[in-house]
Protein backbone atom coordinates (compact mmCIF):
# COMPACT_ATOMS: atom_id res chain seq x y z
CA UNK A 1 0.00 0.00 0.00
CA UNK A 2 2.86 2.62 0.99
CA UNK A 3 4.64 1.76 -1.75
CA UNK A 4 1.54 2.04 -4.54
CA UNK A 5 1.14 5.05 -2.97
CA UNK A 6 4.50 6.71 -3.31
CA UNK A 7 3.91 6.22 -7.27
CA UNK A 8 2.67 8.53 -9.30
CA UNK A 9 -0.95 8.37 -10.63
CA UNK A 10 -1.54 7.79 -14.00
CA UNK A 11 -4.44 10.45 -13.82
CA UNK A 12 -1.94 13.23 -13.72
CA UNK A 13 -0.04 11.43 -16.93
CA UNK A 14 -3.39 11.89 -18.23
CA UNK A 15 -3.85 15.79 -17.31
CA UNK A 16 -0.31 15.94 -18.97
CA UNK A 17 -1.53 15.05 -22.00
CA UNK A 18 -4.99 17.09 -21.46
CA UNK A 19 -2.90 20.38 -21.27
CA UNK A 20 -1.10 20.13 -24.02
CA UNK A 21 -3.98 19.23 -26.20
CA UNK A 22 -6.00 21.30 -24.79
CA UNK A 23 -3.52 24.23 -24.47
CA UNK A 24 -2.06 24.30 -27.99
CA UNK A 25 -5.56 24.00 -29.34
CA UNK A 26 -7.17 27.03 -27.38
CA UNK A 27 -3.80 29.12 -27.02
CA UNK A 28 -2.62 28.33 -30.41
CA UNK A 29 -5.39 28.23 -32.37
CA UNK A 30 -9.33 29.70 -30.88
CA UNK A 31 -7.74 32.21 -29.06
CA UNK A 32 -5.52 33.47 -31.27
CA UNK A 33 -8.22 34.29 -34.51
CA UNK A 34 -9.12 37.77 -33.08
CA UNK A 35 -5.55 38.42 -34.22
CA UNK A 36 -5.76 37.87 -37.52
CA UNK A 37 -8.97 39.60 -38.07
CA UNK A 38 -7.58 43.25 -38.94
CA UNK A 39 -5.25 42.34 -41.66
CA UNK A 40 -7.22 40.20 -43.16
CA UNK A 41 -9.98 42.42 -43.59
CA UNK A 42 -7.80 45.49 -44.72
CA UNK A 43 -5.80 43.17 -47.31
CA UNK A 44 -8.84 41.66 -48.57
CA UNK A 45 -11.42 44.36 -48.04
CA UNK A 46 -13.89 42.29 -45.88
CA UNK A 47 -15.85 43.88 -43.34
CA UNK A 48 -15.48 42.89 -39.54
CA UNK A 49 -18.41 42.30 -39.31
CA UNK A 50 -19.00 39.90 -42.51
CA UNK A 51 -15.58 38.03 -41.35
CA UNK A 52 -16.60 37.43 -37.77
CA UNK A 53 -19.64 35.40 -39.34
CA UNK A 54 -17.40 32.56 -39.48
CA UNK A 55 -17.49 32.25 -35.70
CA UNK A 56 -20.91 32.15 -36.23
CA UNK A 57 -21.36 29.02 -39.17
CA UNK A 58 -17.96 27.32 -36.33
CA UNK A 59 -20.79 27.74 -33.05
CA UNK A 60 -23.66 26.31 -35.55
CA UNK A 61 -21.56 23.37 -36.26
CA UNK A 62 -20.72 23.34 -32.39
CA UNK A 63 -24.42 23.34 -31.52
CA UNK A 64 -25.26 20.63 -34.03
CA UNK A 65 -22.02 18.42 -33.38
CA UNK A 66 -22.20 18.54 -29.03
CA UNK A 67 -24.71 15.45 -28.93
CA UNK A 68 -23.15 13.48 -31.46
CA UNK A 69 -19.55 14.47 -30.54
CA UNK A 70 -20.72 12.76 -26.65
CA UNK A 71 -21.73 9.45 -28.31
CA UNK A 72 -18.83 9.36 -30.21
CA UNK A 73 -16.39 9.85 -27.52
CA UNK A 74 -18.10 7.09 -25.65
CA UNK A 75 -18.49 4.65 -28.59
CA UNK A 76 -15.11 4.61 -30.35
CA UNK A 77 -11.05 4.63 -29.17
CA UNK A 78 -10.62 7.83 -27.67
CA UNK A 79 -7.12 8.41 -29.41
CA UNK A 80 -8.01 7.60 -32.66
CA UNK A 81 -10.82 10.40 -32.21
CA UNK A 82 -8.91 12.74 -31.05
CA UNK A 83 -6.09 12.64 -33.57
CA UNK A 84 -9.00 13.14 -36.11
CA UNK A 85 -10.44 16.23 -34.44
CA UNK A 86 -6.89 17.15 -34.24
CA UNK A 87 -6.47 17.19 -38.17
CA UNK A 88 -9.79 18.73 -38.62
CA UNK A 89 -9.38 21.75 -36.43
CA UNK A 90 -5.84 22.69 -36.89
CA UNK A 91 -5.83 21.58 -40.69
CA UNK A 92 -8.69 23.56 -41.04
CA UNK A 93 -7.11 26.34 -39.40
CA UNK A 94 -3.72 26.14 -41.76
CA UNK A 95 -5.88 26.13 -44.92
CA UNK A 96 -7.36 30.04 -43.87
CA UNK A 97 -3.82 31.19 -44.99
CA UNK A 98 -4.58 29.86 -48.39
CA UNK A 99 -8.16 32.13 -48.65
CA UNK A 100 -8.73 34.79 -50.50
CA UNK A 101 -12.63 35.40 -49.95
CA UNK A 102 -14.66 35.50 -46.79
CA UNK A 103 -16.14 32.09 -48.35
CA UNK A 104 -12.81 30.14 -47.06
CA UNK A 105 -13.46 31.30 -43.58
CA UNK A 106 -16.80 30.37 -43.68
CA UNK A 107 -16.11 26.62 -45.52
CA UNK A 108 -12.77 25.68 -43.48
CA UNK A 109 -15.42 26.85 -40.47
CA UNK A 110 -17.39 23.53 -40.25
CA UNK A 111 -14.45 20.85 -40.17
CA UNK A 112 -12.66 23.23 -37.68
CA UNK A 113 -15.47 23.90 -35.41
CA UNK A 114 -16.80 19.48 -35.57
CA UNK A 115 -12.85 18.94 -34.29
CA UNK A 116 -12.51 21.40 -31.84
CA UNK A 117 -15.86 20.31 -30.02
CA UNK A 118 -13.92 17.12 -29.28
CA UNK A 119 -10.51 18.41 -29.00
CA UNK A 120 -11.22 21.73 -26.44
CA UNK A 121 -14.71 21.19 -24.90
CA UNK A 122 -15.79 17.42 -24.41
CA UNK A 123 -12.73 15.63 -24.02
CA UNK A 124 -11.17 17.04 -21.09
CA UNK A 125 -13.99 17.63 -18.40
CA UNK A 126 -15.20 13.73 -19.98
CA UNK A 127 -11.89 12.49 -18.98
CA UNK A 128 -10.94 14.74 -15.46
CA UNK A 129 -14.30 13.07 -14.64
CA UNK A 130 -13.66 9.69 -14.72
CA UNK A 131 -9.84 9.84 -13.87
CA UNK A 132 -10.52 12.12 -10.55
CA UNK A 133 -12.32 11.62 -7.71
CA UNK A 134 -9.83 13.74 -5.40
CA UNK A 135 -9.00 17.39 -6.31
CA UNK A 136 -11.03 17.18 -9.42
CA UNK A 137 -11.50 21.26 -9.32
CA UNK A 138 -7.98 22.01 -9.24
CA UNK A 139 -7.25 18.98 -12.02
CA UNK A 140 -9.87 21.08 -14.46
CA UNK A 141 -8.14 24.32 -13.48
CA UNK A 142 -4.76 22.88 -14.64
CA UNK A 143 -6.30 22.10 -17.97
CA UNK A 144 -7.99 25.21 -18.41
CA UNK A 145 -5.08 26.99 -17.43
CA UNK A 146 -2.45 25.17 -20.10
CA UNK A 147 -4.45 27.16 -22.49
CA UNK A 148 -3.96 30.61 -20.96
CA UNK A 149 -0.18 29.59 -20.37
CA UNK A 150 0.71 28.49 -23.77
CA UNK A 151 -1.77 31.22 -24.99
CA UNK A 152 0.79 33.69 -23.10
CA UNK A 153 3.64 33.26 -24.93
CA UNK A 154 1.30 32.51 -28.45
CA UNK A 155 -0.11 35.30 -28.31
CA UNK A 156 2.54 37.88 -28.52
CA UNK A 157 4.10 35.62 -30.98
CA UNK A 158 1.31 35.70 -33.07
CA UNK A 159 0.82 38.59 -33.53
CA UNK A 160 4.68 39.54 -33.90
CA UNK A 161 4.42 36.75 -36.61
CA UNK A 162 1.34 38.47 -38.62
CA UNK A 163 3.90 41.87 -38.54
CA UNK A 164 6.99 40.04 -40.09
CA UNK A 165 5.98 36.97 -41.70
CA UNK A 166 2.07 38.12 -42.67
CA UNK A 167 -0.97 36.19 -41.77
CA UNK A 168 -1.19 33.90 -44.32
CA UNK A 169 2.25 32.49 -43.29
CA UNK A 170 1.25 32.51 -39.16
CA UNK A 171 -1.84 30.50 -40.12
CA UNK A 172 0.59 27.90 -41.47
CA UNK A 173 2.96 28.09 -38.92
CA UNK A 174 0.29 27.65 -35.99
CA UNK A 175 -1.96 25.05 -37.88
CA UNK A 176 0.73 22.38 -38.51
CA UNK A 177 2.76 23.15 -35.29
CA UNK A 178 -0.37 22.24 -33.19
CA UNK A 179 -0.67 19.19 -35.27
CA UNK A 180 3.23 18.13 -34.97
CA UNK A 181 3.16 18.76 -31.06
CA UNK A 182 -0.50 17.32 -30.13
CA UNK A 183 -1.17 14.04 -31.57
CA UNK A 184 1.87 12.23 -30.83
CA UNK A 185 1.01 13.38 -27.44
CA UNK A 186 -2.47 12.44 -27.34
CA UNK A 187 -1.03 9.03 -28.53
CA UNK A 188 1.21 8.52 -25.80
CA UNK A 189 -0.82 9.77 -22.34
CA UNK A 190 -4.98 9.71 -23.41
CA UNK A 191 -6.92 7.00 -21.83
CA UNK A 192 -10.36 6.67 -21.69
CA UNK A 193 -10.71 5.22 -18.23
CA UNK A 194 -8.70 4.01 -14.83
CA UNK A 195 -9.85 0.56 -15.90
CA UNK A 196 -7.78 0.29 -18.98
CA UNK A 197 -5.06 0.95 -16.41
CA UNK A 198 -6.49 -1.03 -13.77
CA UNK A 199 -6.70 1.55 -11.96
CA UNK A 200 -9.03 3.24 -9.72
CA UNK A 201 -9.94 7.03 -9.64
CA UNK A 202 -7.37 9.21 -8.28
CA UNK A 203 -8.69 9.33 -4.55
CA UNK A 204 -10.63 6.64 -4.52
CA UNK A 205 -7.62 4.62 -2.93
CA UNK A 206 -7.35 7.27 -0.16
CA UNK A 207 -10.64 7.22 1.00
CA UNK A 208 -10.71 5.64 4.79
CA UNK A 209 -12.08 1.98 4.75
CA UNK A 210 -15.41 3.23 7.13
CA UNK A 211 -16.19 5.63 4.07
CA UNK A 212 -15.84 3.98 1.08
CA UNK A 213 -19.13 2.29 0.65
CA UNK A 214 -20.19 5.94 1.11
CA UNK A 215 -17.93 7.27 -2.02
CA UNK A 216 -19.08 4.13 -3.84
CA UNK A 217 -22.85 5.04 -3.44
CA UNK A 218 -22.64 8.50 -4.02
CA UNK A 219 -19.73 8.34 -6.99
CA UNK A 220 -22.63 7.89 -9.44
CA UNK A 221 -25.21 9.62 -8.23
CA UNK A 222 -27.59 13.06 -9.59
CA UNK A 223 -30.35 12.45 -11.63
CA UNK A 224 -30.42 11.26 -15.39
CA UNK A 225 -30.46 13.68 -18.33
CA UNK A 226 -34.17 12.80 -18.95
CA UNK A 227 -35.14 14.30 -15.55
CA UNK A 228 -32.55 17.41 -16.00
CA UNK A 229 -33.59 18.16 -19.33
CA UNK A 230 -37.36 19.20 -17.09
CA UNK A 231 -35.75 20.85 -14.98
CA UNK A 232 -35.77 24.55 -13.97
CA UNK A 233 -31.64 24.17 -12.86
CA UNK A 234 -30.90 22.89 -16.70
CA UNK A 235 -32.02 25.97 -18.38
CA UNK A 236 -30.66 27.98 -16.05
CA UNK A 237 -27.37 26.57 -16.56
CA UNK A 238 -28.12 27.01 -19.93
CA UNK A 239 -28.29 30.65 -19.23
CA UNK A 240 -25.21 30.67 -17.54
CA UNK A 241 -23.27 29.36 -20.37
CA UNK A 242 -24.89 31.47 -23.02
CA UNK A 243 -23.99 34.57 -21.00
CA UNK A 244 -20.15 33.69 -19.85
CA UNK A 245 -19.34 32.52 -23.27
CA UNK A 246 -20.69 35.84 -24.43
CA UNK A 247 -19.08 37.52 -22.09
CA UNK A 248 -15.53 35.55 -22.96
CA UNK A 249 -16.24 36.23 -27.01
CA UNK A 250 -14.95 39.94 -26.02
CA UNK A 251 -11.60 38.13 -26.53
CA UNK A 252 -11.83 37.86 -29.99
CA UNK A 253 -12.21 41.47 -30.60
CA UNK A 254 -9.69 43.06 -28.33
CA UNK A 255 -7.06 43.10 -31.01
CA UNK A 256 -9.51 44.90 -33.10
CA UNK A 257 -10.76 47.31 -30.08
CA UNK A 258 -7.03 47.90 -29.53
CA UNK A 259 -6.13 48.66 -33.04
CA UNK A 260 -9.18 51.06 -32.76
CA UNK A 261 -7.59 53.14 -30.08
CA UNK A 262 -4.70 53.79 -32.05
CA UNK A 263 -2.46 51.05 -30.45
CA UNK A 264 -0.47 48.71 -32.93
CA UNK A 265 -0.86 45.30 -33.49
CA UNK A 266 2.31 44.31 -31.70
CA UNK A 267 0.41 46.31 -29.04
CA UNK A 268 -2.90 44.11 -29.35
CA UNK A 269 -0.56 40.98 -29.03
CA UNK A 270 1.07 41.54 -25.64
CA UNK A 271 -2.62 42.99 -24.65
CA UNK A 272 -3.58 39.49 -25.48
CA UNK A 273 -0.84 37.75 -23.97
CA UNK A 274 -1.81 39.84 -20.66
CA UNK A 275 -5.50 37.91 -21.16
CA UNK A 276 -3.71 34.81 -21.35
CA UNK A 277 -1.75 34.99 -18.29
CA UNK A 278 -4.55 36.08 -16.55
CA UNK A 279 -6.14 32.93 -17.82
CA UNK A 280 -3.59 30.66 -16.18
CA UNK A 281 -3.86 32.09 -12.73
CA UNK A 282 -7.72 32.35 -12.70
CA UNK A 283 -7.88 28.72 -13.67
CA UNK A 284 -5.89 27.90 -10.94
CA UNK A 285 -7.58 30.10 -8.96
CA UNK A 286 -10.98 29.18 -9.37
CA UNK A 287 -10.23 25.48 -9.56
CA UNK A 288 -9.01 25.90 -5.90
CA UNK A 289 -11.44 28.18 -5.23
CA UNK A 290 -14.39 25.68 -5.88
CA UNK A 291 -12.52 23.00 -3.94
CA UNK A 292 -12.41 25.03 -0.76
CA UNK A 293 -15.75 27.19 -0.93
CA UNK A 294 -17.92 25.69 -3.60
CA UNK A 295 -18.35 25.92 -7.02
CA UNK A 296 -21.48 27.75 -6.76
CA UNK A 297 -19.83 30.18 -4.43
CA UNK A 298 -16.64 30.65 -6.59
CA UNK A 299 -18.88 30.76 -9.76
CA UNK A 300 -21.40 34.14 -7.99
CA UNK A 301 -17.34 35.95 -6.92
CA UNK A 302 -15.91 35.47 -11.00
CA UNK A 303 -19.11 37.41 -12.03
CA UNK A 304 -18.59 40.52 -9.57
CA UNK A 305 -15.09 40.32 -10.29
CA UNK A 306 -15.90 40.54 -13.67
CA UNK A 307 -17.53 44.39 -13.70
CA UNK A 308 -13.69 45.56 -12.80
CA UNK A 309 -11.69 44.64 -15.73
CA UNK A 310 -15.29 45.59 -18.16
CA UNK A 311 -15.28 48.76 -15.72
CA UNK A 312 -11.70 49.87 -16.42
CA UNK A 313 -12.22 49.67 -20.38
CA UNK A 314 -15.14 51.42 -20.10
CA UNK A 315 -13.83 54.25 -18.63
CA UNK A 316 -9.60 54.58 -19.35
CA UNK A 317 -9.38 52.07 -22.61
CA UNK A 318 -6.64 55.14 -24.06
CA UNK A 319 -4.37 54.39 -20.93
CA UNK A 320 -2.12 51.54 -22.42
CA UNK A 321 -0.98 50.56 -18.67
CA UNK A 322 -4.64 50.20 -17.58
CA UNK A 323 -5.70 48.41 -21.40
CA UNK A 324 -3.42 45.86 -20.23
CA UNK A 325 -3.99 45.45 -16.88
CA UNK A 326 -7.77 45.49 -17.70
CA UNK A 327 -7.15 42.53 -20.66
CA UNK A 328 -5.27 40.78 -17.98
CA UNK A 329 -8.01 40.82 -15.50
CA UNK A 330 -10.66 39.93 -18.11
CA UNK A 331 -8.53 37.24 -18.62
CA UNK A 332 -8.62 35.74 -15.32
CA UNK A 333 -12.54 36.22 -14.72
CA UNK A 334 -13.22 34.13 -18.39
CA UNK A 335 -11.00 31.64 -16.81
CA UNK A 336 -14.05 30.83 -15.04
CA UNK A 337 -15.87 28.96 -17.57
CA UNK A 338 -13.64 26.24 -18.63
CA UNK A 339 -13.29 25.19 -15.01
CA UNK A 340 -16.60 25.92 -13.19
CA UNK A 341 -18.58 25.04 -15.95
CA UNK A 342 -18.25 21.20 -15.80
CA UNK A 343 -17.93 21.41 -11.90
CA UNK A 344 -21.43 23.64 -11.84
CA UNK A 345 -22.92 20.78 -14.35
CA UNK A 346 -21.85 18.18 -11.61
CA UNK A 347 -23.10 20.08 -8.65
CA UNK A 348 -25.90 20.35 -10.05
CA UNK A 349 -26.93 17.18 -11.81
CA UNK A 350 -24.16 14.84 -10.51
CA UNK A 351 -22.10 12.05 -11.76
CA UNK A 352 -24.81 9.74 -12.94
CA UNK A 353 -25.28 10.92 -16.57
CA UNK A 354 -22.63 13.62 -16.46
CA UNK A 355 -21.33 13.82 -20.22
CA UNK A 356 -25.05 13.75 -21.59
CA UNK A 357 -26.47 16.56 -19.68
CA UNK A 358 -23.11 18.78 -19.60
CA UNK A 359 -22.93 17.93 -24.01
CA UNK A 360 -26.30 19.42 -24.08
CA UNK A 361 -25.76 22.20 -21.57
CA UNK A 362 -22.63 23.83 -23.19
CA UNK A 363 -25.06 24.20 -26.17
CA UNK A 364 -25.75 27.77 -24.46
CA UNK A 365 -21.69 28.20 -25.52
CA UNK A 366 -22.64 27.79 -29.34
CA UNK A 367 -25.43 29.98 -29.06
CA UNK A 368 -23.62 32.41 -26.96
CA UNK A 369 -20.95 31.98 -30.69
CA UNK A 370 -23.70 32.85 -33.02
CA UNK A 371 -25.00 35.29 -31.80
CA UNK A 372 -22.16 37.24 -29.84
CA UNK A 373 -18.95 37.83 -31.74
CA UNK A 374 -20.50 38.79 -34.90
CA UNK A 375 -22.84 40.94 -33.43
CA UNK A 376 -20.14 42.65 -31.80
CA UNK A 377 -18.40 43.15 -34.74
CA UNK A 378 -21.86 44.87 -36.18
CA UNK A 379 -22.36 47.13 -33.40
CA UNK A 380 -18.80 47.95 -34.22
CA UNK A 381 -19.26 48.54 -37.37
CA UNK A 382 -22.27 50.64 -36.89
CA UNK A 383 -20.70 52.75 -34.39
CA UNK A 384 -17.08 53.12 -34.45
CA UNK A 385 -16.54 51.89 -31.28
CA UNK A 386 -17.07 48.91 -28.60
CA UNK A 387 -18.38 51.07 -25.42
CA UNK A 388 -21.92 49.94 -26.47
CA UNK A 389 -20.51 46.01 -26.58
CA UNK A 390 -18.94 46.71 -23.02
CA UNK A 391 -21.90 47.84 -21.20
CA UNK A 392 -23.72 44.65 -22.64
CA UNK A 393 -21.11 42.81 -21.26
CA UNK A 394 -21.29 44.54 -17.61
CA UNK A 395 -25.09 43.93 -17.60
CA UNK A 396 -24.81 39.79 -18.52
CA UNK A 397 -22.13 39.77 -15.45
CA UNK A 398 -24.85 40.93 -12.99
CA UNK A 399 -27.54 38.74 -14.97
CA UNK A 400 -25.11 35.74 -14.62
CA UNK A 401 -25.28 35.80 -10.98
CA UNK A 402 -28.99 35.56 -10.69
CA UNK A 403 -28.72 32.67 -13.33
CA UNK A 404 -26.15 30.88 -10.52
CA UNK A 405 -28.52 31.44 -7.94
CA UNK A 406 -31.70 30.13 -9.57
CA UNK A 407 -30.30 27.17 -10.88
CA UNK A 408 -29.10 26.00 -7.45
CA UNK A 409 -32.18 27.12 -6.51
CA UNK A 410 -33.72 24.60 -9.21
CA UNK A 411 -31.86 21.61 -7.85
CA UNK A 412 -33.22 22.38 -4.37
CA UNK A 413 -36.36 21.10 -6.36
CA UNK A 414 -34.54 17.83 -7.77
CA UNK A 415 -33.88 16.98 -4.33
CA UNK A 416 -36.79 17.55 -2.50
CA UNK A 417 -39.24 15.87 -5.09
CA UNK A 418 -36.58 13.24 -4.64
CA UNK A 419 -35.37 12.85 -8.15
CA UNK A 420 -31.86 12.95 -7.18
CA UNK A 421 -30.20 9.85 -6.13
Amino acid sequence: MSQSQKKIHYAWVVLIGLIVMVGAAKGGIMTTGGLFLTSITEDLGIGMGSLTLYFSIASIVTMISLPIAGKLIAKYNIRMLLVVAVILEAGSFAMFGFMNSVWGWYLFAIPMAMGSVIVTQLAGPVLINNWFKKHRGLAMGIMVAAGGLLGAFLQPAAGNLIASEGWRNTYFILGLGVMAVVIPVVLLTIRMTPQQKGLQPYGMDEVKHNETIQVEKTANSGVTVAIAKKSSAFYFLIIFFLFDTSIAAFNQHVAPYAVGLGYDIKFAGNAMGSWSVGVVIGALFFGFLSDKIGVKNTAISAMFTGLVPVGILIIEPENPVMFVIATGLYGFVVASLGTLGPLLTTALFGNKEFSRIYGLAIMGLAVAGIVAIPTYGYMFEITGSYTNVLYAIFIMLIMNVGAILLAFKGKKKLEKAGLWN
